[in-house]
């Protein structure tokens, strides 16, 4: 019994790494976003972090249409960040969970 308490522990501690590790690598993994009216070209890492914005200078002299697109533009962005983060932690989570029945449908 304890064997198999101690094996899981050690699985348990092995899929943590891997979390972290995966969580690292989603910091290098760049999602682009264009705004509908390709004004606005948004980029975040995997980790829903912006790394950059760039606003196209027409867009520059309507103030509310240019935080209409910026909003959109993010939110896009991050929408897609996050289920790519979500998808990959949820893999590497799958595969280091002992098979406890009924855990994983």
């Amino acid at each position: 019994m304890f064997g198999d308490l101690m094996g899981m522990m050690g699985k348990l501690k092995e899929t943590q790494q891997k979390i972290e590790e995966t969580k690292q690598r989603l910091n290098h993994v760049l999602i682009d976003e264009v705004s509908p009216n390709g004004g606005i070209k948004v980029t975040v890492t995997a980790n829903r972090e912006i790394k950059s914005i760039e606003i196209n200078e027409d867009l520059l002299s309507d103030k509310e249409e240019l935080e209409d697109y910026l909003v959109l533009t993010l939110n896009k962005a991050i929408e897609k960040a996050t289920q790519i983060n979500e998808n990959e932690l949820a893999a590497v989570a799958k595969q280091g969970m002992p098979n406890i029945p009924g855990l994983f449908s």
